[in-house]
């Protein structure tokens, strides 16, 4: 489903019977590896993507709000005003916007008036492809334009991160909202997160390109276990700092962990520990891979993070094992992993473009077979961060 300025105006108008002043957009994001180590310290390998959240605004005189979204039709129109931004279960996916608003609000910036907003987006929901930091991102990009702000993208991309940790108390790293707020076209973004240091590499896979596989299993990041693998790697790296002086996992290297692991001394924090040291590297080697013009390399360490995932992080799931291990059985395949969080949501295979139809045809059957229900498949189109659109 595709969409642009005139059907979102369509849209627009149909709801709020004016049309809309602006429209704006904001993609999602897809992690090529690089997992569970953004709040290790270490390094991610991210891209935004062409599917993304689509809005149509207007200013409004008052302090008030009115949102709707079109993926949300049971939540009706939403209101709020400036004067009460404070987190509401009531208030549904609005709460990214008063989030947002919130933390931007903390920043002494000049936010006078409400508006009125209409949504609409094309990301599978809870699929692992970072819909609610794209609509975070977006939400930025429109007060941007709504209030006349300066802030860079990396600026917004912490309040994004903000809303995510404060407003709605979810341990997340930074890597979904800079992947979206700094995305470019054809590009992937090496990310170092101790730092916020980052490069980009052109997206060059030759004739292969990635195709995302969506297991259609719904992920919850509040209710799975996200927080207590933060923990699990937070004690491990506590443990470790008892004989080193080290502020992160991501500050060893391999050699080096496998000789420290023993001030761990617990078989299931050492497993945790170790990927996000080793997935780390294997960020690192695939950069270079890459850069090299390495494809096979760079397809083994794609399959090495989702074995890690698997075995030592245990995130995976039946639904994600089951495509990704399909997938490398089949031709053209250079490398397949899950991405995002795990526990559902989706994966990405490096595919030779003339395989594609054959591939999704293969492990769509697999699949279904295997897991009762079918899966989606998509081709990602590497694509710019947030913008607004024109006629």
């Amino acid at each position: 489903m595709t969409m642009d300025f005139a059907s979102l105006a369509t849209e627009y108008q149909e709801k709020f019977d004016v049309a809309p002043q602006r429209v704006f957009f904001s993609p999602g994001r897809i992690n090529l590896i690089g997992e569970y180590t953004d709040f290790n310290g270490g390094h991610v390998f991210p891209a935004a993507i062409s599917m993304g959240s689509y809005a149509a605004y207007s200013s409004r005189d008052d302090r008030q709000f009115r949102v709707y979204s079109a993926n949300v039709p049971d939540a009706g129109m939403l209101t709020f005003s400036l004067d009460d931004l404070a987190f509401n279960k009531a208030d549904n996916w609005a709460n990214y916007l008063k989030g947002m608003l919130f933390e931007l609000a903390k920043q002494n910036l000049t936010i006078d008036h409400g508006f009125d907003l209409f949504v609409h987006g094309n990301l599978p929901d809870a699929s692992g492809l970072s819909s609610s930091a794209s609509m975070e991102m977006l939400m930025g990009e429109i007060l941007h334009a709504a209030y006349g702000m300066k802030l860079d993208e990396v600026e917004m991309v912490k309040v994004g991160q903000q809303v995510e940790n404060d407003y709605f108390g979810l341990n997340t790293g930074i890597m979904d909202q800079f992947a979206i707020g700094m995305g470019k076209k054809d590009q992937a973004i090496l990310l170092d997160t101790n730092t916020m240091a980052y490069e980009y590499a052109p997206l060059d896979l030759g004739d292969n390109v990635v195709v995302i596989m969506n297991t259609k299993k719904r992920r919850e990041l509040t209710d799975s276990k996200y927080n207590e693998r933060r923990a699990q790697c937070e004690e491990a790296l506590r443990r470790l700092q008892t004989k080193l002086d080290i502020k992160t996992l991501g500050d060893l290297d391999e050699d080096q962990f496998d000789q420290n692991a023993y001030l761990i001394n617990d078989e299931t924090l050492i497993k945790r520990a170790r990927h996000a040291v080793f997935e780390n590297q294997r960020t690192l080697k695939a950069f270079k891979a890459l850069q090299d013009n390495d494809l096979t390399t760079f397809g083994h360490l794609i399959n090495a993070s989702h074995i890690s995932l698997n075995y030592d992080f245990a995130v995976t799931g039946k639904e994600l094992d089951t495509l990704v291990e399909t997938a490398w059985q089949q031709p053209g395949v250079l490398g397949a992993r899950m991405t995002g969080a795990g526990f559902g949501g989706c994966a990405i295979a490096i595919v030779k473009k003339a395989n594609v139809k054959d591939f999704e045809a293969k492990v769509g059957k697999v699949y279904e077979d295997t897991i009762g229900h079918k899966a989606e498949f998509y081709v990602a189109e590497i694509a710019d961060g947030p913008k607004e659109l024109h006629k």
